[in-house]
């Protein structure tokens, strides 16, 4: 690695394996709550659909089903907690190993923290990263794009901005604050995730498919 990049930070979802897979992981635990084998099969073609932010709901009035006592809500909370059947993506595994020979790996990542937690746990993360810095223990609002993530990263590993990479999936909130502090930024743009659709913007220094592209020397992608 690059003597000027010392710390490759990770986001996860997306970018290490698809969450695709979390999700169909997930609606099976749900599928199983509620003893029917058809809700997880309809929950991922509307996922595949475009279905964002209700898919419980679709699903519910679709298969005529009855959520039981606690409703919608209890069912995200079986699936938030679900102890989930995700592994590594190959590339992702190499690339972890390779770079983890060559200095210092870090993760950032966003959403519930019960399901950030059983992700990091299930990819076995802890192996190589640390920290592992879950926005959601950070404080309201501290989700990305706020800087407090990736300044606790610096903070705890005493690093400057300029030796940080940030590798991760979403133009809409993961680049902007990185770039601003002088952080290397690489895009993983996976064919099947969730937002490939997306365009890269400014903030975004490089572009790949798959962590298979990204050098071992980080400074080799730059202008």
């Amino acid at each position: 690695m690059s003597s000027s990049v010392r710390c490759v930070v990770l986001d996860i979802d997306d970018t290490l394996y698809l969450e695709r897979d979390y999700a169909a992981s997930g609606f099976s635990a749900v599928a199983a709550h509620l003893d029917c084998p058809d809700f997880s099969a309809a929950a991922c073609a509307a996922l595949e659909r475009g279905v964002r932010g209700n898919i419980f709901d679709i699903v519910l009035a679709e298969l005529q089903l009855d959520p039981g006592p606690g409703g919608v809500r209890s069912l995200v909370r079986v699936y938030r907690e679900h102890r989930p059947d995700i592994n590594l993506l190959d590339d992702a595994r190499n690339c972890i190993e390779n770079w983890s020979e060559r200095g210092q790996l870090a993760v950032i990542t966003d959403g519930p923290l019960a399901s950030q937690r059983a992700k990091a746990e299930a990819l076995a993360l802890t192996q190589w990263c640390s920290p592992i810095v879950f926005t959601a223990e950070l404080g309201k609002d501290c989700g990305k794009p706020n800087p407090a993530a990736y300044l606790k990263v610096e903070e705890v590993l005493g690093l400057a901005p300029h030796q940080c990479a940030y590798v991760a999936d979403n133009p809409k909130k993961d680049f902007v604050t990185p770039q601003r502090r002088g952080w290397t930024t690489v895009r993983v743009r996976r064919p099947r995730s969730l937002h490939e659709a997306l365009p890269s913007g400014p903030d975004v220094q490089w572009e790949l498919p798959s962590l298979v592209e990204l050098p071992p020397d980080l400074q080799a992608i730059l202008p």
